[in-house]
């Protein structure tokens, strides 16, 4: 049987699963076998930038954390995995879906997405969707398209009316 101390370790890794999944908007369980040492640090470096990160945790850690939250996970929780996390919804899983196009060793298993559970299509979904600066762009573009008729528009209505 394991010594008190290491169940106390254990414990305080279960707690620091726990805290990063309550305070993460997006998980994401992936399998990284296969990538080298480089191309994980260029996967952290580009997570980083995003406010995101992984860690590699056991999978029985990580089964009995998700447990004691209520998510079961259990059937992803099969061969080395990984757990990314992140306050962006999307962020992490444009990352981790731009990298496996790249380096098709990294498999995405599952996620969590503001508290729902996401398969892999729905991770891929997911990964369509553009970016926040993305949207805000086209949402810019669409609003400066209004202001652009609406200008032409009332050019016109006045023109119409020096002419009356």
């Amino acid at each position: 049987m394991a010594s008190e101390a290491i169940l106390k370790q254990k414990q305080l890794v279960i707690d620091e699963i726990k805290d990063r999944v309550q305070k993460a908007n997006t998980i994401v369980l992936f399998d990284y076998r296969g990538i080298t040492d480089s191309e994980a640090k260029e996967l952290r470096r580009k997570l980083k930038e995003a406010n995101a990160d992984y860690k590699v945790y056991k999978n029985t850690l990580m089964s009995r954390a998700f447990d004691d939250l209520g998510i079961d996970l259990k059937e992803s929780l099969n061969g080395p995995s990984a757990f990314a996390y992140g306050e962006d919804q999307v962020a992490p899983i444009k990352i981790l879906s731009d990298f496996a196009k790249d380096h098709p060793a990294l498999i995405l298993k599952v996620g969590i997405v503001d508290g729902e559970k996401a398969d892999q299509a729905k991770l891929a979904e997911y990964a369509t969707i553009p970016s926040r600066e993305g949207l805000l762009t086209m949402l810019a573009g669409g609003m400066i398209g209004i202001a652009r008729d609406l200008s032409i528009c009332l050019d016109l209505y006045s023109k119409q009316k020096e002419e009356n």
